[in-house]
């Protein structure tokens, strides 16, 4: 039997709680039925996401694969109609999968993701490269983001009022602006949901491919505020933060054939977001302590520079 890594036991435990100890004690044999049943046998170190264990694995042909197992969580339902829809088209393919266990044979992509090689402009072009390739109509089922957009305007209202914070009533009023204009009215495109260099991975049958989606319907500028995010903390490493974001949007929105004045207001409404989020409940990289300040600081930066239109 497999056994999980010992950063994504303690990851799950701390997230979960009794129901994540629950579902790791049932992952290793729920790992050996899939194997079982799909006809695959292990081939390499078993590997981790946020919320998922990935077994590389080899089919009976010989064809390499990876079987992924996810905490059963209402935000990954949808991850293998997304990845159905596009049939491979810039992400990765999906041979196999059991919506029960949350459980998914995947095409194997490399190992290393757009974060850890892609250098300079090219995150960006790449990102908005797939972001086009994977602008396709969603079936009619998937959820829709304009949904959100009540739950979203009283989540900023309430943690405007509640939380201690810097941003001005200007920055807030932008983003509750942006819910009203942009979120309650959107198009049914395929979006992933989480497009950030993380979750792009070098590949062998196209030169990168898509993995992770969440796969809703929506405004696909949306995701420009997931890249801006995680880019901006390894941008403001680099230099100036404000030429920096500046630039990434407009090769991002260039590259993708948004709208930039769109994807620069739904990335302020993320940034807004994610300032609130991080004071309330940390972020993945930090929960506490110096470095979740120094994000905190971070997403408040970029919040102010993503409000004034350039």
């Amino acid at each position: 039997m497999i056994q999980s890594p010992e950063v994504f036991v303690r990851s799950t435990m701390a997230r979960e709680g009794e129901r994540g100890a629950t579902w790791l004690a049932e992952l290793p044999a729920i790992v050996d039925e899939l194997l079982g049943r799909w006809e695959c046998v292990p081939d390499g170190e078993v590997m981790h996401g946020g919320v998922g264990l990935i077994v590389p694995v080899l089919r009976m042909d010989g064809e390499p694969a990876v079987l992924k197992v996810s905490f059963p969580h209402p935000g990954n339902r949808y991850e293998p109609d997304a990845l159905t829809e596009w049939g491979g088209r810039g992400a990765v393919l999906l041979h196999e999968r059991d919506d029960q266990q949350f459980a998914m044979l995947l095409e194997r992509a490399q190992t290393p993701t757009l974060a850890q090689v892609g250098t300079g402009d090219e995150v960006a072009t790449v990102a908005g490269q797939i972001s086009r390739r994977l602008a396709t109509p969603a079936p009619p089922h998937l959820p829709r983001l304009q949904e959100q957009a009540d739950t979203w305007e009283e989540q900023l209202r309430q943690e405007a009022a509640e939380l201690p914070h810097v941003l001005s009533t200007y920055i807030v009023s932008a983003a509750l602006a942006t819910v009203h204009e942009l979120a309650r009215d959107q198009p049914g495109t395929l979006v992933h949901g989480d497009l950030n260099a993380r979750n792009i991975l070098k590949a062998d049958r196209e030169p990168w491919l898509a993995v992770d989606p969440k796969g809703w319907a929506g405004d696909p500028a949306s995701d420009c505020g997931t890249l801006l995010k995680s880019r901006s903390v390894v941008l403001v490493e680099e230099g100036e933060l404000r030429t920096a974001i500046r630039r990434t949007l407009d090769i991002f929105t260039e590259a993708s054939g948004l709208d930039r004045e769109r994807a620069r207001r739904w990335a302020q409404l993320s940034a807004v977001q994610a300032a609130f989020s991080g004071r309330r409940r940390g972020f993945r990289r930090a929960r506490q302590g110096a470095e979740l300040d120094r994000l905190v600081a971070l997403v408040d930066e970029l919040a102010v520079i993503l409000t004034a239109p350039d």
